[in-house]
């Protein structure tokens, strides 16, 4: 059974840095693509950034491109968001989650593909 529980979120000022954590079960650690998503009130959920099973390769939106990095830690089972210059408009919900056993891990990625989701975390940025 895949369990995954993020940490990390906060509330901070424009262009401040948090780092995201989502602590994830020894199976999902090694073997599964995984994704950061977030959601915001009013808006549809959004995937922000994805990483490959082994950690060489990633994807980011547009809206964060520059300024998010996501990575992983294997042998620690964790997957990380460090969040840099963060903008009003990155206040959500945010949450990981891991893609399904046997989906290909390649942008243009589908929220249905992702089976298994935190809980989330808060991310509040003030202006």
């Amino acid at each position: 059974q895949v369990q995954l529980v993020e940490s990390g979120g906060g509330s901070v000022q424009a262009g401040g840095s948090l780092r995201l954590s989502c602590a994830a079960s020894a199976y999902t650690s090694s073997t599964n693509c995984m994704g950061w998503f977030r959601h915001a009130p009013g808006k549809e959920r959004e995937g922000v950034a994805y990483i490959t099973a082994s950690g060489a390769t990633t994807y980011y939106a547009s809206s964060v491109k520059g300024r998010f990095t996501i990575s992983r830690d294997n042998a620690a089972n964790t997957v990380y968001l460090q969040m840099n210059s963060l903008k009003p408009e990155d206040t959500a919900m945010y949450y990981c989650a891991a893609l399904r056993s046997g989906t290909v891990c390649l942008w243009p990625f589908l929220r249905g593909d992702f089976d298994h989701w935190g809980q989330g975390t808060q991310v509040t940025v003030s202006s």
